[in-house]
């Protein structure tokens, strides 16, 4: 439950003085970005990004005037007067709002998430619209999955904050995906931005996915469980942070890394993994090969734990994965005919029998945009995007300018997701092909040793038979000579 919320003194006066400086804006309703933590009963704010104009170039909010009598007669309402008293009711593109979170979720490194909404309306229009700010927080999407406690960090809980300019004051509340009452919390302002500890992984990863004669699924289903049971992986590797090993229990990693303008490198060691050829229990027809780099960063305020710096990381490897995937997989449903379906191109074993020769598919790569202070945001581009791309992204969904200098974007993933198609036996001689090559070198070289030592012995054996020949010859000259003579 969150109890008390800090928000970035900065961000907030920004925000509170474009809204109350503002003519003619009736309300509005943006996304509040920052973090959750259930353990210290706190929220952290560090930006209030306003919810752009929708397709139809219509706001994400409005107000209409209620009236008994337009009530009672189911009259249209009208249009609300400023200047009027009358109380007025919310009106929320739920669906719009929800998918700006969507795309701006995808945007944020480790830990960071969007974890309410704000809303610029009067006092009395937010008491008489608390259930369509609910719906709207309950359509608000999980960053992270539920597929497992360690990586649920969003708790389920939410913030609302509601500057208020009839009468102008500030509040903050939350409220639960699963109740519809909002909680005062205790607010203060802060230097939160500035006091963050950042923590950098470039995680290294092959993963192997079979596909079982049978299956009827898709490349996305396959994938989808494949880094679903990666994440679940990830939670008992051990960690290095700046060649400190962590423990799951360690008290002292704190006073460690103490020091907040040091970035941390962050080391994740996985164990020996079981090979799934000795697990399975039907036929292989297939194995999607899964590999690659992820660029992860997380931030950590003062009050957090290491511990959770690091479950942030392991949370946005999963996450930047699964983001990466559903961009391909968008794009393709796009560019299908309405003929298709994404069913129509699931994987069949004739499929797969006529792929001759490993298929590839890359993914796009992350790309970290200076965001706030020391702060960094990502986003995705595909091989034929540029940074022309980011740019847009960065206006539309942040609300933000992007730098115009290009170096100040960084790109710490060099080596491009790689997707492979293969047969089964293709993945088994290209992993006995590596081992065969070390043995192969270790024959050669010995095969050398005794070919070089043979020409030696050959070399030498020769000499000593020409020479003995030799002798012979001029002794049985020697002995006819005599004969003769004699």
């Amino acid at each position: 439950m969150v109890k008390a919320v800090i928000g970035d003194e900065t961000r907030f006066k920004e925000t509170e003085d474009r809204l109350f400086n503002s003519s003619n804006l009736p309300c509005e309703v943006g996304l509040v970005i920052g973090k959750l933590n259930s353990s210290l009963d706190r929220a952290f704010i560090f930006d209030l990004i306003p919810t752009p104009l929708n397709d139809n170039s219509q706001p994400a909010s409005s107000l209409s005037s209620i009236k008994s009598d337009s009530i009672t007669n189911k009259k249209k309402p009208t249009k609300p007067n400023p200047n009027s008293s009358s109380p007025s009711l919310l009106l929320l593109d739920t669906d719009w709002i929800s998918e700006h979170a969507r795309q701006v979720s995808q945007m944020l490194l480790g830990g960071i998430n969007v974890i309410g909404v704000y809303l610029w309306i009067p006092e009395t229009c937010f008491n008489s619209s608390t259930s369509v700010i609910w719906k709207v927080i309950k359509a608000l999407p999980m960053k992270l999955l539920s597929y497992d406690d360690e990586f649920d960090l969003n708790d389920k809980e939410r913030v609302v904050v509601h500057f208020s300019y009839s009468p102008r004051k500030l509040s903050v509340r939350s409220c639960s995906i699963s109740s519809s009452s909002f909680r005062v919390c205790d607010f203060k302002f802060g230097r939160v931005l500035s006091s963050l500890r950042s923590f950098k992984c470039l995680y290294n990863f092959e993963i192997h996915l079979p596909i079982y004669r049978g299956f009827r699924g898709t490349l996305r289903d396959v994938l989808t469980d494949g880094i679903l049971r990666h994440g679940r992986e990830l939670r008992d590797v051990k960690v290095i942070i700046d060649g400190n090993l962590v423990s799951d229990d360690d008290n002292d990693g704190d006073d460690r890394l103490s020091v907040k303008d040091a970035l941390r490198n962050v080391e994740l060691l996985l164990p020996i993994g079981r090979d799934f050829v000795g697990e399975v229990k039907e036929e292989i027809i297939g194995v999607v090969v899964f590999s690659g780099f992820v660029c992860s960063c997380a931030y950590l305020s003062p009050k957090e734990s290491v511990l959770q710096a690091i479950r942030d990381i392991k949370g946005d490897i999963v996450m930047s994965l699964q983001s990466r995937l559903n961009i391909i997989c968008d794009e393709v449903e796009e560019d299908m005919g309405d003929g298709e379906n994404e069913e129509s191109v699931g994987i069949s074993s004739d499929r797969l029998h006529l792929l001759q020769k490993p298929t590839s598919l890359s993914f796009p790569r992350r790309v970290l945009v200076p965001w706030l202070g020391d702060l960094f945001i990502c986003d995705y581009l595909q091989p034929s995007e540029t940074f022309d791309v980011v740019k847009d992204h960065c206006k539309e969904l942040m609300s933000m300018e992007a730098p115009t200098d290009m170096s100040a974007m960084l790109e710490p993933e060099k080596e491009a997701f790689s997707l492979s198609v293969k047969s089964f036996w293709d993945v088994v001689a290209s992993s006995n092909s590596a081992f065969g090559s070390e043995s192969n070198s270790v024959v050669k070289s010995e095969k050398d040793f005794v070919q070089k030592e043979g020409s030696k012995i050959s070399a030498n054996s020769s000499s000593f038979n020409t020479i003995t020949a030799i002798a012979i010859l001029l002794l049985a000259i020697v002995i006819g000579f005599l004969f003769y003579r004699a």
